[in-house]
């Protein structure tokens, strides 16, 4: 199991899967009406690391964060 987590303006709780990739994760996440505008623009962390690999393996207990881009000083 994984734990999603959305952060900045996406204003949604996190959410724990049983999923192996990050392929996986976007197939389940463009589903959502609310989150598929911010897929396209976000940034992926892997336990605070960036990936941009969707093939990207994961294990059990790892925290996957969805960063959208911010503006601001």
């Amino acid at each position: 199991m994984v734990r999603v987590e959305f952060l900045g303006p996406i204003a949604k709780e996190p959410i724990e899967l049983d999923i192996d990739n990050l392929s996986q994760l976007s197939d389940i996440l463009k589903a959502d009406e609310e989150l598929k505008q911010w897929l396209q623009n976000s940034a992926v962390a892997i336990n605070d690391t960036l990936v941009k690999d969707k093939n990207a393996n994961l294990k059990d207990g790892d925290k996957i964060s969805l960063l959208p881009p911010v503006c601001g000083g």
